[in-house]
């Protein structure tokens, strides 16, 4: 039976002159009609939320149409969304944090943490037969998740900077007290009870501030991938979600047939392989999951593939997935597209790359929108909206 899948992804609102991060959600989302969209912790990003699916075209048509409901909203705004870990140009503000009990008491316990939460990242969800097995899958699935990252690693710049990392984002997201891997535990029970322990300490709040890069969804039977970035092209997002569903399944066929352990427990190595793909994104080497050794991030991904192979037929996926793999190799990461072009045009160019993957728009490479200048100081960075 093939797993159903869903996915929310969150966007940056840009002031389309400035090419500035603004705080203006509320405004954005009063101007969309129906569910599916909501705030986030800083007044300047919007999550959307897609419906549940069989086919990963299906998805993709969903999140595509999502993309363009949000983009018509915010253009006459004179707004932009953006899907990418951060964008080039932001400022922390204590002020920015989204009006409500919830939100204001993050702010006030983690502070600079929740100040400089300026980024977006993406969410996978994929169905499970019972929490149970969703816990049991949490230590087969944990060791392939660092190449993901590496696929959506979409935020190498930082209030205005480059930080020499594919994703900033990732490593702002560490700081929080729940992230990384989930570990390991022998079921339901005992996950419940770390996390009771953890809200019972005051360290976090409440169950949705459990923030492992994988974890069984608190409201729905689903598993749930957050360790990646927002993807600026809607196609990677898909891929990371085709191929964490076949990681998904092939972690519950593994235990419905039984036989185990097929977990030695040992998840010591993985903070250190996530931070390896933070830093390199596709362009450099990863951590090859088997070996656990250095290894180029095309052939770690590729050998991802193959090994999923079984599970990725079994969903319909496999031709769509060798297809988007094979696009993303051959383009680059995200993080290297911006960076291409922000070394060309300035970082005003970067920003325009990312408005318009986000909207779909094809961009020639290492061209400037109009009006931008190398020091990015002549605007704006984006038209109409992309419907």
């Amino acid at each position: 039976m093939t797993l159903r899948i869903g996915a929310e992804e969150e966007f940056h609102l840009l002031d389309v002159e400035s090419g500035r991060l603004v705080p203006r959600a509320r405004a954005v989302l009063d101007r969309l009609d129906g569910p599916g969209f909501t705030t986030e912790l800083q007044q300047s990003a919007v999550e959307s939320n897609s419906g549940v699916h069989h086919t990963l075209d299906a998805l993709h048509a969903d999140l595509a149409g999502s993309r363009r409901r949000l983009d018509a909203a915010a253009c006459p705004l004179g707004l932009a969304p953006v899907a990418a870990g951060t964008v080039p140009l932001a400022r922390p503000s204590p002020r920015t944090v989204t009006a409500g009990r919830r939100y204001r008491h993050m702010a006030e316990a983690y502070r600079r943490v929740a100040d400089e939460q300026l980024v977006c990242s993406a969410q996978v969800h994929v169905d499970v037969p019972d929490r149970d097995t969703a816990v049991r899958a949490l230590c087969l699935v944990s060791p392939w998740l660092p190449p993901l990252p590496a696929l959506s690693a979409s935020s190498p710049f930082w209030l205005g900077a480059d930080t020499g990392y594919a994703s900033r984002r990732t490593m702002l997201w560490q700081r929080w007290p729940t992230a990384g891997p989930a570990g390991h535990y022998p079921d339901a029970a005992g996950y419940d009870a770390a996390l009771g322990e953890l809200i019972g300490s005051g360290v976090i709040s409440d169950p949705g501030m459990d923030y492992h890069d994988v974890r069984p969804s608190a409201h729905q039977r689903t598993l749930e991938l957050r360790i990646c970035d927002a993807c600026p092209r809607v196609e990677t997002m898909v891929l990371v979600a085709g191929l964490f569903r076949a990681l998904v399944q092939d972690a519950c066929d593994r235990l419905a047939r039984g036989g185990g352990p097929w977990c030695d427990g040992h998840h010591e190595w993985l903070r250190a392989a996530t931070w390896r793909a933070a830093r390199s994104g596709l362009e450099g080497a990863l951590v090859d999951p088997v070996a656990r050794r250095a290894a180029p991030a095309r052939g770690v991904l590729h050998g991802m593939a193959v090994r999923l192979h079984p599970a990725l037929e079994a969903s319909g996926d496999w031709e769509n997935v060798h297809e988007l793999l094979a696009r993303a190799l051959a383009d680059g990461g995200a993080a290297h597209r911006l960076r291409r072009a922000a070394g060309a045009e300035g970082l005003l160019a970067g920003v325009a790359l990312l408005v318009a993957e986000t909207r779909g728009a094809p961009v020639p490479r290492a061209a400037a929108p109009t009006g931008t200048t190398r020091g990015g100081r002549a605007g704006p960075v984006a038209g109409g909206a992309g419907t």
